[in-house]
């Protein structure tokens, strides 16, 4: 159980496709923002785009995820992947529309595609042995870390250097040449032929993903946290007296931090149930922000952010590997997409928050608020994880203990004719002494 069952041919081209569709997303609001930033209240507007946007990602997600057919979800990820390129084509291609225009285009853009990240997830744990696939879980994060360290870089160097559009023409280049990787990759993900599998379709499909909601909460914790420190830390630093430039040098350090984190987690097994190993390594996460939050000197900073990366980068693969757990092979395309959305929420929740407190207290406390928040929600996902086992166990002791009271059907015997005992042992005893033939 080693990174070099990752290492095949099928895992280069879904990288490079996963480049292709993700990095547009990494690049977006900060695209957004330089697309239309010299116009008259210019920030503003690129704020609201780029709400616009992860609203349509929130939206879109769980919506086209449920969808996703395993056998063959090719056709509908190149559909949206081809959308979302023409919406980011229609932001680079028309930067001076009315709001009404670029926010259409902004929503299709986010929408769209939405669905890519579950499916992708889903393709990756396809082409992998299954002892793998902790290692290419964290593969995937790695790359994320690369794209997310890489990308606010890209699009400051070109719309500054080049011109505002640019880099919303780059992303829709991007996200059309991915829909080219996914003929390169399987059809579709192996689906166990039983109830299990052929029942996902309706409410059944809906009852499944409903029922892995601790996940989710937890999910959303694990990414909120660290959004917050990431978008309160300009504010931080100005509040210490440090120069704010320091917020790029320091969210690459925290960004490397998940990079290694995600390294380290697939080396080798770690011991404890997922949920607790989810639940100490956000215990760990929050430590380091609000160290971030009281810390004043600008290298504990940076520590403590490129540390609590580290863990909540091990946090979000304990969720990945959870919902493996709690959903059946057929709806973990849509599981996965449901979580995208579900993280996306908690960063637009705690964006809000931090916008909000800011206005009205310092940033340090605004960032301890949040890490309260953060470990409320971590708590009500641990309790939801810890019922939902102990119903499972329950209905298991039920399962077994009704069906060793069920006999095989026996063939009637030939007129005149009584039929030998079958052989093999007894059924089960009734009424603590008899078999079920009561030849005892």
């Amino acid at each position: 159980m080693t990174y070099r069952d990752v290492a095949n041919p099928k895992v280069l081209v879904w990288a490079c496709t996963t480049v292709g569709a993700r990095m547009p997303v990494a690049m977006a609001p900060l695209a957004l923002v330089f697309l239309v930033r010299e116009r008259p209240g210019g920030y503003a507007l690129g704020a609201m785009l780029a709400a616009v946007y992860v609203i349509g990602e929130i939206i879109g997600a769980p919506v086209l995820g449920m969808r996703l057919r395993p056998e063959r979800p090719r056709p509908q990820l190149a559909v949206g992947l081809a959308a979302g390129a023409a919406g980011f084509a229609g932001l680079g291609l028309f930067p001076h529309a009315s709001f009404l225009v670029l926010g259409a285009f902004a929503f299709l853009a986010g929408a769209a595609p939405a669905a890519a990240t579950g499916g992708l997830r889903a393709l990756l744990t396809e082409i992998v042995p299954e002892r793998a696939v902790a290692q290419a879980l964290s593969t995937e994060s790695m790359l994320n870390s690369v794209i997310w360290a890489v990308s606010p870089a890209a699009v400051t160097g070109l719309a500054l250097g080049v011109a505002p559009r640019v880099p919303l023409l780059l992303t829709a280049g991007l996200m059309a040449a991915s829909v080219t990787g996914l003929w390169l990759l399987p059809a579709g993900w192996e689906v166990a032929d039983d109830a299990e599998g052929g029942a996902w379709s309706g409410t059944s499909s809906r009852r499944l993903l409903l029922g892995a909601w601790p996940v989710y909460v937890m999910g959303a914790a694990s990414l909120s946290l660290l959004g917050l420190a990431e978008l309160a830390l300009p504010a931080l630093l100005e509040q210490r007296g440090i120069g704010v430039g320091w917020s790029g040098p320091m969210l690459t350090g925290l960004a490397v931090g998940g990079g290694l984190g995600a390294f380290l987690y697939g080396l080798r097994t770690w011991p404890g149930l997922l949920r607790t190993r989810g639940v100490v390594l956000m215990c760990g996460t929050s430590v380091c922000v609000t160290l971030v939050a009281l810390i004043p000197d600008p290298a504990g900073i940076a520590v403590a952010l490129a540390v609590g990366g580290l863990l909540q980068v091990g946090a979000l693969l304990t969720r990945n590997l959870a919902l493996r757990d709690a959903l059946p092979p057929a709806a973990l395309a849509a599981g996965y997409s449901v979580m995208y959305a579900a993280a996306g929420a908690g960063y637009a929740a705690t964006g809000s928050l931090a916008g909000a407190l800011l206005k009205v207290t310092e940033p340090s406390r605004a960032i301890l608020a949040g890490v309260v928040l953060t470990l409320l929600l971590t708590g009500v996902g641990w309790w939801g994880e810890v019922r939902r086992a102990g119903r499972s166990a329950r209905g298991a002791d039920i399962a077994v203990s009704r069906g060793g009271a069920v006999e095989a059907p026996v063939p009637d015997p030939a007129p005149g004719l009584v039929p030998d005992p079958a052989p093999g042992p007894e059924g089960t005893a009734i009424r603590g002494r008899r078999d079920p033939e009561s030849r005892l």
